[in-house]
């Protein structure tokens, strides 16, 4: 059997310690001790981007933005999926994570950050989404562990209201926006219903053939008929007024 390995360490922005090990031909990330990424587990991932490009089938030029690279399997479905003259724009906070995709990651994926229709942006996220407005056809997010962020916290404001609106203003007319998650949120789920968003919930698997292991997928879009097939829809807290409010007697009691 093979020993896992230790190939190489990088530091997170809050100061905790990623570090990446290589077992065979399969590669896990780790931060603070905790799994953050599994090559083999990359179902989810393969997930996201078959969700949140769906309706982009047949469009021409679709442009569409990936906030965190990952070990690239989101990017490497995205472009197996799009158009030749789609642009699909990367966002990646972290220069260790586009170190590992070229030098160890690629040869899982076939090398998508070479593909002439990415462009890479290293740097935070939500600035770049805060500067783009009406430019994407589709925001697909996998940032840290979803909505209860593990390795910024400033990734928290990606997943609060500033952050979702941030979304809802860079995405064209018939856009959708799709996010990852290694856990439910019915609080994330309600942030995205008040910004406008009709939204579908997908329980996903983490990797082929795994029925007990879950993932999550919520796709968002201001336009109901746009949304994939399939999943749960949330619904809207009670108002205050309808919690207090008696039941109205029927006509002629």
């Amino acid at each position: 059997m093979k020993p896992r390995v230790k190939a190489d360490t990088a530091w997170t922005p809050d100061g905790g310690e990623m570090v990446l090990y290589q077992h065979g031909y399969d590669f896990s990330i780790m931060i603070n001790g905790q799994d953050l990424m599994l090559s083999h587990q990359h179902e989810s991932e393969l997930e996201l981007a078959r969700l949140g490009c769906a309706h982009l089938a047949g469009r021409k030029a679709p442009n569409i933005l990936i906030g965190g690279l990952g070990m690239g399997y989101t990017l490497r479905q995205a472009l197996d999926m799009l158009n030749p003259s789609a642009q699909v724009v990367v966002g990646e906070l972290l220069g260790a994570v586009v170190k590992w995709n070229r030098e160890f990651f690629g040869e899982l994926n076939g090398q998508p950050l070479e593909d002439e229709r990415v462009d890479l942006k290293t740097g935070d996220i939500v600035e770049l989404i805060l500067r783009s407005k009406n430019k994407f056809d589709a925001i697909l997010l996998d940032i840290d562990n979803g909505p209860n962020a593990m390795t910024n916290s400033s990734n928290r404001r990606l997943y609060g209201r500033e952050g979702i609106q941030a979304c809802r203003r860079a995405l064209r007319k018939q856009g959708c926006l799709a996010v990852w998650s290694a856990e439910p949120s019915k609080k994330f789920e309600q942030i995205l219903m008040s910004c406008s968003f009709h939204v579908r919930r997908f329980r996903v698997s983490a990797y082929k053939g795994s029925k007990s292991k879950s993932r999550f997928v919520w796709v968002a879009s201001e336009d109901k008929t746009i949304l994939p097939r399939g999943g749960g829809e949330p619904r809207p807290p009670l108002s205050k007024e309808s919690k207090g409010s008696p039941r109205r007697p029927r006509d002629g009691r």
